[in-house]
């Protein structure tokens, strides 16, 4: 049985459960974090309490738990179950009594060929509600996903009413050009962690970054697509809705997939 935490204090898995009958939980008033952490090592904790904080003023969630508090919590657990690598997630529930817990799973991986040959993606037409906070408020990525699945496909791209492609349902989403990379600007997404780092690293290795979104009509003149998240890094996009894409700059991704890991 794992460990988890429940308001700052180690307690079985699961004991880390929500009361149903919560009106915060039955309306999802809650944010998270999902973050990694490698040989013991927390990655990029401060951005990840940063953007938390943030999610919370968004939503107006007000809750006593400070950054002190969840660092401290995530070192505990890594010591009560001699955690290495996993991937842990963070949550904070509002209210009257708000709860704060954090659970691990292993850490997440993926096949080889994604990064080689490319993941399938689909389409799904629909907005990011409060794109900027990361909310529980994800039934719209679900249904996208599972769609997604069910073709065949890795992940859904979500596209808004005028047709901009502005990210997936867990990934941030890119259009490199020459010597130019194409992404959807902040207020229109929610900015992962590994997207600042995906960017930094873009333009170390001499891209422009242009915070235009590709559209549904150009996707197929790209020189490449790519995905990123905290746990995928950054991946290529193979085809689009069964069409397949460029793959004239995938070596590009692979080097921006490695100069951000290498920052972890």
């Amino acid at each position: 049985m794992r460990s988890a935490i429940r308001n700052g204090e180690v307690v079985r898995e699961d004991e880390a459960v929500l009361p149903v009958s919560c009106r915060e939980v039955q309306y999802s008033f809650s944010v998270y974090e999902a973050l990694r952490i490698i040989s013991g090592h927390i990655v990029h904790l401060e951005d990840h309490l940063r953007r938390l904080r943030a999610s919370c003023r968004d939503i107006s969630l007000v809750h006593p738990f400070s950054d002190e508090m969840i660092e401290s919590s995530l070192r505990k657990l890594i010591e009560a179950d001699g955690i290495t690598d996993a991937s842990a997630r963070i949550l904070i529930v509002g209210g009257p009594s708000p709860l704060f817990f954090i659970t691990y799973t292993g850490l997440l991986s993926y096949p080889e060929s994604y990064y080689t040959e490319g993941a399938a993606v689909s389409l799904y037409y629909g907005e990011r509600f409060m794109p900027e906070a990361k909310t529980s408020n994800l039934l719209m990525q679900y249904i996208a996903l599972e769609e997604a699945k069910r073709k065949g496909c890795f992940e859904a791209l979500l596209v808004n009413r005028k047709g901009f492609v502005l990210e997936g349902t867990r990934s941030n989403f890119y259009g490199i050009s020459g010597k130019r990379i194409y992404t959807a600007p902040d207020e229109l997404v929610l900015s992962g962690i590994t997207r600042i780092s995906v960017l930094k690293a873009s333009v170390h290795l001499g891209f422009e970054v242009v915070f235009t979104p590709p559209t549904v009509v150009n996707l197929h003149m790209f020189d490449a697509l790519f995905i990123s998240s905290t746990s995928m890094g950054a991946m290529p996009v193979s085809s689009v809705d069964g069409r397949a894409m460029k793959h004239d700059a995938w070596n590009a991704v692979s080097d921006i997939c490695c100069l951000e890991r290498e920052w972890e």
